[in-house]
């Protein structure tokens, strides 16, 4: 008896199922459920095209919120520059290429302004925006209750998307691809952080070009 009450406890742990628990978290394999669900269908669809798949590695939830906090976190310690870990990884089930997306705090001084980095181009989104076929950055400024004193200097919130490989062409379409991306995932978190005005982000992304 002891024994298959032992064996029931441990398919009951298994199950997770024991006392109203909830059961393990489905499989988050679509892009549209990569980060956090934070992805719009223009930018889901765009994620599938830069990494020529349909179906990813399971992304566990939780990210959106751990990104949120690091940057309130951020604004109460740091004075500069800051590098959080990734929100999200993006994997592809077969091959080594991935996309990281990360977010943190800058200084004025951080911002491309009149350098323009081979493979990188620039756009007139936020503060400042920048992508090619390895990288996009995208930076903006957050007023909320969440930041304190943020009313009188705007938070600082940096967004950045990176592969570890690619070989993707610098076109038109990789660098808005890569952009639409980033926008959707940075627009979640300045809505979750509260940001006055969506921090000058449109509900979708607007590509224009500037002079390089």
């Amino acid at each position: 008896m002891l024994k298959g009450a032992v064996s029931g406890f441990a398919l009951c742990l298994l199950a997770t199922a024991c006392g109203g628990g909830a059961g393990p978290e489905p499989e988050r394999v679509s892009a549209a459920q990569q980060c956090d669900d934070t992805l719009s269908p223009g930018a889901a669809r765009a994620l599938e095209t830069v990494l020529k798949t349909k179906r990813f590695d399971h992304d566990p939830r939780g990210g959106l919120e751990r990104g949120v906090d690091e940057l309130i976190r951020d604004h109460e310690t740091a004075k500069g520059l800051t590098l959080n870990p990734p929100m999200c990884r993006v994997n592809p089930p077969a091959g080594t290429e991935r996309v990281d997306i990360r977010f943190g705090l800058y200084a004025d001084d951080d911002l491309f302004q009149d350098v323009h980095p081979r493979g990188l181009h620039p756009y007139d989104m936020g503060v400042e925006a920048q992508s090619g076929p390895k990288k996009a950055y995208l930076f903006v400024q957050c007023i909320s209750p969440r930041l304190e004193g943020s009313e009188r200097r705007p938070a600082r919130i940096r967004g950045t998307l990176v592969f570890n490989e690619s070989e993707l062409p610098d076109t038109v379409p990789v660098r808005e691809a890569n952009l639409t991306v980033l926008h959707s995932v940075t627009l979640a978190v300045v809505r979750k952080l509260g940001c006055e005005d969506d921090a000058g982000l449109t509900e979708k992304p607007v590509f224009k070009a500037l002079p390089e």
